[in-house]
């Protein structure tokens, strides 16, 4: 790694001991290694603490931080850009496993394309065994080079998981920082995407875990989900029906905020409105990945064992 790394990785954590230890061996077994790994630990109570100094004490890349209380995912989320060094930028999560190359494709792909913003790989949901659940075909028009275009593929299309790509550090730095009311992380992405297009490498490289502990399952109510990412949340001032209408004004609010021509704009605006119109009817927009039918799981058990091999070979 160089003075200062091409790439930051943000890992933010709360107790996540069950699977730390497989995450982090499959970000430092990565074939691209220029790149630090910030560690924000959110004042976890089990394992976390001790599983994130042994890895620090065996690799340089590693910064742990440990805050003295639970300030909520959102806030830890941005307290790992903020303490980031790169160019680049990547958020990770103590739970998922990664292709060892990963990054290097991602950093590649944007190396190649100066006119991308983000790069992210083929993905698979997979369970607490790491077996694959469900395969997923990324059919976002997200590489269009027009943004309104952009942005109605991410109000329509059920999303992918562009939020954990490989992006422009830059730009994250010139989007308002990502807030708490429910589905904040979609506002988000759609607020990135108005300023660049985002390429996808067409590899299988990312297995994102679902198991009943993950944060969506374990607080499957809106109202609950809002408090864990931040507890400010909790109480009788942030009624459900409030963390809807902010996370409707969230995408308006983005729309004023990112550079567009005045004719994107208002194509912006007239997308929001159909979507709006279409969330009346069941079965709107918003499908996560995570809720589709399982597969067979031995479609992909060729990729699953390669990120496997990665790992027992650093720790042979």
């Amino acid at each position: 790694m160089t003075a200062r790394p091409r790439l930051s990785i943000g890992l933010p954590v709360y107790n996540g001991e069950e699977y730390l230890a497989e995450s982090l061996d499959a970000l430092l077994g990565q074939t691209y290694e220029d790149f630090e790994l910030v560690i924000s630990d959110n004042a976890s109570t089990d394992g976390t603490q001790d599983i994130c100094r042994k890895y620090a004490a065996q690799d340089a890349r590693i910064r742990y931080l440990r805050l003295p209380r639970n300030i909520g995912a959102t806030p830890n989320h941005n307290r790992v850009l903020a303490e980031s060094r790169g160019e680049l930028f990547k958020w990770a999560s103590h739970d998922d496993l990664y292709g060892r190359d990963l990054l290097r494709r991602c950093v590649e792909a944007l190396d190649e394309r100066p006119d991308v913003i983000l790069a992210h790989t083929g993905q698979a949901v997979i369970d607490g065994d790491g077996r694959v659940k469900v395969p997923y075909e990324y059919g976002l028009a997200t590489d269009s080079p027009h943004p309104p275009e952009r942005f109605r593929s991410l109000l329509f299309e059920p999303g992918g998981d562009d939020f954990y790509g490989v992006m422009r550090a830059d730009v994250l730095r010139r989007v308002k920082p990502m807030d708490s009311y429910h589905h904040a992380d979609r506002t988000y992405v759609a607020e990135i995407t108005l300023h660049g297009a985002f390429h996808q490498v067409p590899e299988l490289l990312y297995f994102r875990r679902d198991h009943p502990t993950r944060a969506e399952r374990a607080n499957p109510s809106k109202r609950s989900r809002c408090v864990n990412l931040d507890p400010r949340r909790a109480g009788p001032l942030h009624p459900t029906p409030r963390l809807l209408a902010e996370y409707i004004w969230g995408f308006a609010a983005a729309i004023r905020r990112a550079p567009l021509s005045a004719a994107d704009r208002r194509a912006c605006h007239r997308h929001l409105a159909a979507w709006l119109t279409s969330r009346v009817r069941p079965g709107g927009a918003g499908e996560r990945v995570e809720d589709r039918a399982p597969v067979d799981p031995a479609l992909l058990s060729v990729s699953v064992d390669a990120i496997v091999a990665g790992r027992e070979g650093r720790q042979g």
